[in-house]
Parts: structure tokens; sequence; C-alpha cells
């Protein structure tokens, strides 16, 4: 199959006008492929002679093609390309008749079963380049045009669109014609769906999802709805262009391989979030903003759209940051810049260091293969803490007047950088384009250091030193310690700067802790004097505001990661102040960094065991501190992390016996596979318990979760059973591999599996080739043998990637991992 190249798509715009598709998909042909016939009416525009150029389709069976009455030959088909020949300048019109495969990777037309009920759903999941897995396409954003899509459906059925769909009967649907919209943008989604329907401002919304889900949604769309209304009315405030669609539908969708997609009118979700087990109000704060981001992409990413994928940033970027901003102006959920600044800002950092780093805003991105490693912690982090800092240092009223100015000049159609940097330049006296120079056009995270020097009458400056390139406005927090409690400390002042052009700045007496970039508004790594650092080891926990706790663990995390704190320091920062800590992203954050890299990674092996026991130790504090029910939140974290570091079976076996931890919470299915699967991996349970649990909860989840239990036996035969189904048979979905590889690899395991560690890199390979982007991405991401952390893995992984064998989505990730496992061996000064 050949990759769109920059190159090529440009000389396709400048050739042709795409008007309308007419795309007729019969979805009752059978259970491993559908029929798509696809009608494209396009014109090459004057002043050239007969000319050539290519439609884009990966069928199963291309049956015919005709162009203007004239049949083409199906032999053409090359690849993925069926040339189109001799066009004359005017109107054209292409007709396509096809059978097209179903998925079980999440691209394309996925197909799913539901094993609860047998009832089955297909989606589509058309980005980057799978719409040619749905319909023939003159595939590349720049090409807009409107679609017409009718769909053949079972009888009992309900068939969702980009717009409103009417039942005209026997199974067939009709969905009403779009505005202009890009090819990847195209949604159906189709199956026995249970909605919830409502209007909001004269359009109608609703939510959908499996009916073996119905239950759980029912529970929570009075708050999905209200996230989703509040969210529009307030975008409707930001923006003067009205919401440009018919309809808006949130389907809620199995094996969704991203957190959400958005297209115009039916945004796609994974369906996890229907919550079917006791969740967080973090991880509720987690939806609300994933369906902000989504609203977002109606303006930024469909009503304008990037004109070539090297401005993916133009579409994820500023969903992104107004994901976050919306959510706190318009919703319950005030606190969403600590969870960034907790969970993002650290993925955008690790990603900028890196060697597969970018800039937000790369120079070129040759084709398409090379566009869909783009979308990473720098496109999404990265680039909403750029325009983060970029409001801040703007005003967000001239940032908002710029923003208005661009969906006014391109609604409809397709920009630029180029073109967002004039629409902001149009509404400030700023120098735009030398801070996007700064901001967008380089690579890596700077460093901010502060210099305090005494002075005359007690009275300090301050001096920052920077290490990197970019200008900074930051914020500068003076805490006192507080004298009616020792233990707190209280904001003196914030102070403005503007970092490199500020001089030294008086601050006053010493304060006991001085922190740069307090309230996070800037994107950077930041550092302590010795004499704040000394206060942060006892007062950390007494800091008044989260945000500015998750600058300083934050910072914490960075300095191990460069080896410049301990890893048993930051365990032991964690002992003495988590316990205290009351924001439930910090406590989930600060966990999860202490168990999934200090004690599995940054740490020796012999070490681990300790690191666990005082994770451990800390999460059995933060039970105790919640029996009274006062932090339910707080104690399902704690549970559950103290579930993953168990050494020993019996606790939590009886927890599982019982059906309920002692004090609550009870044991829903969640905490259950959690608990088998802890048990799995200590050798503490069988193949009988786990058939057990599978027939006690017989839902998809349930199956992920036995896969996972197997594939983590401590048991040679398991292992076989578990590597053969994940490289060997082709039959496992996406969400089937995903639970399988999570499985296998557990470092009290290491002498079972290492026979294991050098197939990987030969059998992975294979399988990308195989099987595609989707699951080489999960063969890279989840069964990698992250656990091995020593230079005999990092030799093998150099070597596969200096062969030519990975395609560019496992390359990609065993780039990023293979650099994680060489930080890891720095930190334990073992490289």
């Amino acid at each position: 199959m050949s990759v769109l190249t920059r190159d090529e798509a440009q000389t396709r715009a400048q050739l042709l006008d795409v008007h309308r598709y007419r795309v007729d998909l019969d979805l009752t042909t059978g259970d491993d492929t559908f029929d798509s016939r696809t009608r494209i009416s396009f014109s090459v525009r004057e002043g050239r002679d007969r000319t050539d150029t290519f439609v884009e389709l990966k069928p199963a069976e291309l049956r015919s093609a005709t162009l203007d009455g004239q049949l083409l030959d199906p032999s053409g088909l090359d690849g993925n390309r069926l040339p189109l020949k001799n066009l004359t300048p005017g109107e054209h019109e292409l007709s396509i008749d096809t059978a097209m495969r179903y998925s079980r990777t999440g691209e394309g037309m996925h197909r799913f079963t539901d094993p609860t009920d047998g009832e089955t759903y297909l989606y589509t999941q058309l980005f980057l380049d799978d719409v040619q897995r749905v319909y023939a396409a003159f595939d590349q954003p720049d090409l807009k045009a409107v679609f017409e899509l009718t769909v053949k459906a079972p009888e009992d059925w309900t068939v969702l669109a980009n717009s409103t769909t009417r039942h005209r009967g026997d199974g067939l649907w009709e969905a009403a014609p779009t505005p202009l919209i890009s090819t990847y943008l195209v949604a159906v989604a189709a199956g026995p769906w249970h909605s919830v329907r409502t209007e909001h401002r004269g359009l109608p919304f609703a939510l959908h999802c499996r009916r073996s889900l119905a239950p759980h949604l029912d529970v929570d769309a009075d708050e999905i709805l209200d996230v989703t209304r509040a969210c529009f009315d307030r975008y409707h405030e930001k923006f003067d262009e009205p919401y440009p669609f018919d309809s808006y539908d949130q389907a809620f969708v199995p094996e969704f391989n991203a957190g959400a997609m958005e297209n115009p009118g039916l945004v796609t979700f994974r369906d996890e979030f229907v919550f079917r087990s006791a969740v967080t109000d973090t991880e509720r704060q987690t939806r609300a903003m994933v369906i902000a981001h989504e609203m977002a992409h109606m303006w930024f990413g469909d009503l304008v759209t990037l004109k070539w994928w090297d401005d993916i940033w133009l579409n994820e970027s500023f969903a992104e940051y107004m994901g976050y901003q919306t959510l706190t102006e318009a919703t319950r959920f005030t606190d969403t810049w600590t969870d960034f600044g907790v969970v993002r800002k650290g993925w955008g950092y690790d990603a900028d260091q890196r060697p597969s780093t970018h800039p937000v805003a790369p120079d070129s991105v040759d084709d398409t293969a090379s566009a869909l490693l783009n979308f990473d912690g720098i496109s999404y982090a990265k680039g909403a803490s750029a325009l983060r800092q970029l409001v801040a240092w703007l005003g967000e009223k001239d940032f908002l007047t710029g923003i208005n100015n661009h969906f006014s000049r391109h609604k409809f159609g397709n920009a630029t950088l180029a073109d967002f940097i004039d629409s902001l330049a149009a509404a400030t006296d700023r120098d735009v384009p030398a801070w996007a120079d700064a901001w967008l056009r380089t690579t890596g995270v700077d460093t901010l250091t502060p210099r305090v020097t005494p002075g005359e009458n007690g009275v300090c400056t301050l001096t920052v030193d920077r290490v990197g390139s970019r200008p900074h406005h930051i914020a500068v927090g003076l805490y006192d310690r507080d004298h009616a409690d020792e233990g707190h400390l209280a904001l003196r002042e914030r102070l403005d700067l503007d970092v490199p052009d500020t001089a030294a700045v008086p601050i006053g007496k010493r304060p006991a802790l001085l922190l740069l970039n307090d309230g996070d508004l800037t994107y950077a790594k930041v550092r302590f004097d010795p004499e704040s650092f000394e206060v942060l080891r006892t007062g950390l926990s007494g800091l008044p505001e989260p945000l500015t706790r998750a600058v300083v663990w934050n910072a914490l995390r960075d300095a191990v990661r460069d080896g410049e704190l301990p890893p048993a320091a930051y365990l032991d920062t964690a002992r003495a102040h988590l316990p205290h800590e009351t924001d439930l992203a910090l406590v989930q954050g600060v966990l999860g960094f202490a168990t999934g890299q200090i004690a599995d990674r940054y740490l020796s092996r012999d070490a681990r065991p300790v690191a666990q026991a005082t994770i451990g130790s800390l999460c059995r504090d933060l039970i105790r501190r919640t029996e009274d029910g006062s932090h339910p939140g707080l104690r399902l974290i704690a549970v559950r992390h103290y579930i993953d570091v168990a050494a020993q079976p019996d606790t939590i076996a009886a927890w599982l016996a019982d059906g309920t931890v002692p004090g609550g919470p009870e044991l829903d299915p969640e905490l259950r596979w959690r608990v088998l699967g802890r048990l799995a991996v200590l050798g503490a349970t069988d193949e009988a318990a786990i058939a057990a649990e599978l027939e006690r909860d017989p839902s998809a989840t349930g199956r992920e979760g036995a896969a996972r239990c197997r594939a983590a036996l401590p048991d040679p035969q398991a292992k076989a059973r578990a590597w053969e189904a994940m490289f060997s048979g082709d039959d496992l979905s996406n969400y089937l591999f995903t639970a399988t590889a999570q499985g296998f690899w557990q470092p009290e395991q290491a002498d079972l599996v290492r026979p294991y560690i050098p197939r990987y890199y030969e059998d992975a390979v294979a399988l990308a080739e195989r099987r595609g982007p989707a699951i080489a991405d999960a063969a890279g991401r989840w069964a990698f043998p992250t656990h091995a952390v020593d230079t005999e893995t990092l030799r093998l992984g150099e070597r596969c990637l200096d062969a030519a064998g990975p395609i560019p989505a496992l390359r990609r990730k065993l780039v990023d991992q293979l650099d994680d496992l060489a930080r890891a061996l720095r930190v334990r000064g073992e490289e």
C-alpha cells in the first residue's frame, strides 16, 4: 500500500475540486465484509490539458469502477490507488462498487459482538487514512466535500451519522447532507443502540451506548448532558461562529483505540467512559474534559481544518487547551489544570526529551505514515501548554479575538500555521510570529533555576537562570511559614516575571520557599534553590493550593528522571506527604509514578520489594484515614494501589472472598478483576478461579480481565499460550491483545519470561507488518518488556532498530521505549 505524500496531496489539490460524495453502505452482507458504493462528483480545474490522478481505496473486492460512464479496469488497482487517466478540465463523476472488510483493530469499520447479550455493533474510525477501508475517496484533508450517506442495516438497528438520520423502511437509513467536511471526518455507527435523547438550543442532542451498558449510562446521563450543555453554551460565548452542524450525538463505542474522535455531529468515545464500576471524581472530570475537548474540535478541526498533517497541532493543541479551560469556567470541575499538570504535562515533558521529539509545528511532515506518529505528548500536552502560555502573554481578550478572526476567514475551509498566526497577529501589537518561532518551531524543555542573593537590610533579590531558548511569562510564589500552623506555608506574594527579560528582582526578606512557575502557566522544568528544597522536605503538603503542589511534585519527578534526586528520596517524600494530600489527581499521579517508575524501573530488582512495602504502607495509612467515609475517591485510589503492590496474597484474597474491603468499598467488577490479576501474578489463583469469575462477569470487560489474568499466571504453559495468542494468531481484537500484553510481563516473574525478551523484537516486527498500525502501537506500548531494565534488552532493541524491519508505528514506539530504558539505566547508575 502507498502512503500519500505531501507533494502528491499539494499536486492533487491544485488539480481538483471535489464537490459531493454519495456513499451507500450495506451492512447486511455477512460477518466479514460489507458493501460500499461511492459516487464522487468532482471537477478538474481549467487551464490544463488532459491530466492523470488517482483515488484511494482498500477493498476486499473491487467489483467495478466507472468514470463518466466509462468502465475502468479493476485490475488497474495498484495497492490502494486506482489511476484516473486523461482527465479533461470540467465536471466528472466517478462511481466505485466494492466489498470492504470489517476490522477487529479499531481501524476503518470496526465490528464488535457483545459477549453479554450477543448483539453486534459497528462504527467507523476513519482517521488518518482509514477512510479507504470504508469508501473510495480523494483522501486528503483539504479536499472537502458535501457527503450524502445511506446505510442498509438489520431492521432492529439504529444508524447514526454526522447529520440527522431517518429510517426509510426495510432497514434503509438516510443521513441529511453534511456541510463541507474532510474525508476523515465522515462517521457512521450502527447497531441496536440504547439512546438518551434531548434538545438544546433547538438542536437534537443524544447519547448512545450498547444495550448491555444501558443501566450505567442512564445513571450518568444527566451529568454527561449537563457538561455537554454547559460547554456548548460557553463556546457560544467565546466564539462568534455558531455551532456549524445540525445535531450533536455522542456515541460510546466498544474497543475504541483513542479516547474519542471529533466526527462532526457524531463524536465517538471509548465506552469505558460509561462507568460500570466505582470511579473517582477525577475520573469523572477526565470524562468531562474529553467531552469539552471534542466539542472544541467542532470549530477547530471540523469547521476549520488543517490543510496538511504538519499542522495537526492546530486541531489537538487547541482542543486540549480549550477542553481544560472551558471545563474550569463552565462546570463544577474547577481544578482541571491540576489534573493537566499531573497527568498531561508529564506526558509532554517525557516525549520532548526523547530522540523522537519534534516541534509542536514541524517544518514538514512528508507523508501520512509520518503524520500518524505525531499524535503524541507534543501535539497535545506541549501544544496546549504553549497555548496557555500564549494566553498568559497575549491576554485572553486578544487571543479570542484572533481565534474568531481565524474562524471567520477560514470557516468550512482549510488553514495553515501561517494563517493562524496572521489571525492572532491582527488582534494584537505583540510580535506573534516571533513567539511562534520560539515556541512552536523548537524542541526540548527549558529548565528554570532561581538564584536568591541576600542584600542590605535583609532584602534579597531573585534572578532566574534559564537553560533553553524560549521566553517565559511566569508567576513566582513567595511562601513563608504560617505562624498559626508551622506545618503550613502561607503565600506572601506572587510576582509576575518575564524570563529572560527581567533583571534581578527585589523580593524582600528571604521566603521559606520560592517557587518558579507557581500556577503552572509555562512549559518548563523548574528547580529549587537549596533552602527552598529543604523546606519542601517537611512542608510540601502544607502548601495551600493543589496546583502549586502539582508544580512541586512535577519538579521532583523531573529531578528523579534527570538523575538529580535519588528515587528513594522521592519515595520518602511521598511517604511523608501523601497521607495528608486531599487532591485526588495528585494522589493518583504520585502513586502511579512511585509504582510504575520508581519501584518497577528506577530502583534495582533487589530494592523493589522495599519500595513496594513503602507504597503499601502509605496506602494503608490512606485507607485508615478514610474509614469515616468522608473521602471515598481517596479511599478507592488507595485500595487500588494497595492491591497492585501486595506482596502477599492473604489480605486481598480475603477481600475477594468477602466481596468487600473492610469498611468499604464493596468489590465491583473492576476491583474484583484487579484483585484476581494480582493473585495471578503471585501464583495464588488458577484457571478454575479465572473461569468462575468470567462466568460471574461475562462482559467484554470481563473477557479482557480474564485474558489479563491468564497471561499473568506464573506458569510456563500459560505464558506460551499468551504469547501464541498475541504474536502467532491474528484473532485477538485490539483490546484483547492489549489485555493479554498487560498481563504477560511481570517483574516478579522476570526469570520465567526472560526467554521471551529476544523473541519479542522479531515477533513484534512480523506482527506489526501483518496487522498494521493500531496493533503495532499496542505491541510497542503494552507488549514491550518494560520490566527488563538491563543493557542486554537495550542492545537487542538497538539491533532491531538498525534493521529495516519495523513499520513506522512500531519503530516510533521502540525508539521511545528504548530511550526510556536507557534513562532508567542512567538513573540506576548502570549504563
